[in-house]
């Protein structure tokens, strides 16, 4: 009797295992789609060329988290910085971007050095440095006064025709749209002209 209880629990474990291993794939499967979708659809808008489009991007991978305690701007040995697969990632996304002909107007980027060299490899535009674009990760007191500074440039660009790229951090990203991007993903945003900003499409899958 023991040894016959056991064995039906052992297969109850097991088909509960392969249940949820079956749907956690699933799961997984449908997260891709959705995704997907939505690149596409990001990237149809931008195509589109309609005005006041902020695309907002998280720079390319960069191994690891925040910064070195002897982190120094302008000093790129001080800091985390692109891996040699990031750097390939933004090539990949700067030759969607030109591949699709879509229209950039402004490219803006955090001073960190793993920004800039996203900006500058995605080879869209000129690279301009935007100070509240910069990482606050650290420093947590600064986010309202950059995320302030961030929202009125997209509303003062409702009109603006094509994109302007901004190159930043995760947690910039986040304070305005709430959306934990991936490396190199980025959230096309735009105003509507009552102050608010909305999201209006995600690009990623680099």
């Amino acid at each position: 009797m023991a040894t016959q209880i056991y064995l039906n629990w052992k297969w109850f474990f097991g088909s509960l295992a392969l249940v949820l291993s079956i749907g956690a794939g699933n799961a997984t499967a449908s997260f891709d789609t959705t995704t997907n979708a939505q690149t596409q659809a990001g990237w149809q808008l931008l195509q589109r060329g309609e005005t006041g489009l902020v695309v907002a991007m998280r720079h390319a991978i960069a191994p690891g988290t925040g910064d070195p305690a002897n982190f120094k701007l302008g000093d790129c040995s001080t800091q985390r910085n692109l891996s040699a697969q990031g750097r390939t990632q933004a090539k990949q996304i700067g030759v969607k971007f030109r591949n699709r002909n879509i229209k950039v107007s402004r490219v803006l980027s955090s001073q960190w050095c793993r920004c800039l060299e996203t900006a500058k490899l995605i080879n869209v535009g000129k690279v301009e440095p935007f100070p509240a674009l910069n990482s606050f990760f650290s420093n947590s007191s600064k986010e309202p006064g950059q995320t302030a500074t961030i929202r009125k440039l997209i509303l003062d660009n409702r009109n603006t025709k094509g994109a302007i790229i901004l190159v930043t951090h995760q947690v910039n990203i986040t304070a305005i749209t709430d959306i934990i991007p991936q490396s190199g993903e980025a959230v096309i945003l735009k105003s509507d002209g009552q102050g608010k900003i909305k999201i209006v499409g995600r690009i990623g899958g680099f």
